[in-house]
């Protein structure tokens, strides 16, 4: 750590921790400027990485660039930490009879393809279940424990240092900094996601359908959800929100459970899932706008962010903030 932090990161959430991360690695000093607040999508998030997803069953944005550098990623912190973080397993697709048509059109498509592990058809309740290689889990919740333990802790001592105004201010303040106007307007939705044992489910799948998700998180556990909320932008679980999970878990076939929390967060949105970085109005720099993909994103956004910072590389026109406002 040098005696004077070159960047101060304002949230050390997932974006954020990605940030120091890269910084740490390059053997760059920085100062964490820590503001949680309820709502923080990172600290309720289920870290699905699911690589062909929504309606239209297509492979995630950019999916190519970013997936196997955020398993590395992952692997690369868990390894230095001690704590596993990324969580390999299938993700099974489960497929109406409204949605086959267009689904099936797409599973021979060189896009597509790859990601396809298995096909069955006329399963119970549904007209077909699609299995997709290269899904898993990323413990969002342990990533920033463990980050802000080894780098904001350990390396920086946890000792809160004067700012001397030579530092430059890296914003990575999610949902919260997007209703700010950081990044113009916004399509932040709130998110409710319940924690439940269901002794009936599979507990090496993550299975998609019905409008949503179930996910393993290990020890009989999993996370299902989730709604989707423009309005009341909180941090609030509402029975509204536990109703419409519920809903999605007996779609899903599960119908016997526990809940064991039920939590609210923030999805921070720009454009769909697909991130910004560059220079903000107020002279700092921001990445922000993971959407519910931060898990597949952050690692390699971050690196850009730090390549454009400390090297100069051009920022890709896609992923510009500069490009995006401007259009």
């Amino acid at each position: 750590m040098s005696e004077i932090e070159r960047f101060e990161i304002s949230g050390m959430g997932l974006a954020g921790c990605c940030v120091g991360w890269h910084l740490h690695w390059r053997g760059v000093g920085f100062r964490a400027l820590e503001d949680f607040q309820k709502g923080a999508a990172s600290g309720v998030a289920a870290g699905l990485m699911n690589p062909v997803t929504g309606k239209n069953f297509e492979p995630s944005w950019r999916i190519g660039d970013f997936h196997l550098e955020a398993v590395d990623f992952f692997e690369r912190v868990g390894e230095l930490t001690g704590r596993r973080l990324w969580f390999p397993m299938p993700v099974v697709r489960l497929v109406g009879d409204k949605d086959w048509r267009k689904v099936s059109k797409k599973l021979e498509l060189p896009e597509v393809e790859p990601w396809v592990e298995k096909l069955e058809e006329e399963i119970d309740g549904w007209r077909a279940a699609v299995t997709l290689r290269g899904g898993g889990r990323v413990d969002v919740k342990g990533f920033c424990e463990v980050s802000r333990r080894s780098l904001v802790e350990e390396v920086g001592k946890s000792t809160p240092k004067p700012s001397l105004g030579l530092s430059e201010l890296v914003r990575c303040e999610g949902a919260f900094g997007l209703m700010k106007g950081a990044m113009g307007e916004h399509r932040c939705a709130k998110g409710e996601i319940l924690t439940l044992r269901a002794p009936g489910a599979d507990p090496g799948r993550i299975l998609i359908g019905g409008g949503g998700w179930l996910v393993p998180i290990g020890d009989g556990l999993f996370r299902a959800g989730s709604t989707y909320e423009w309005e009341q932008l909180n941090g609030e679980p509402t029975r509204a929100g536990r109703i419409r999970v519920e809903e999605i878990l007996s779609r899903l076939g599960i119908t016997e459970f526990e809940v064991v929390a039920h939590e609210a967060g923030i999805r921070p949105i720009v454009r769909r899932s697909m991130p910004l970085i560059g220079r903000l109005a107020d002279g700092s720099v921001g990445l922000n706008g993971l959407g519910s993909k931060g898990s597949l994103y952050a690692p390699g956004v971050a690196r850009r962010l730090v390549e454009w910072l400390l090297d100069g590389k051009e920022i890709e026109e896609d992923l510009s903030l500069e490009h995006w406002m401007g259009a």
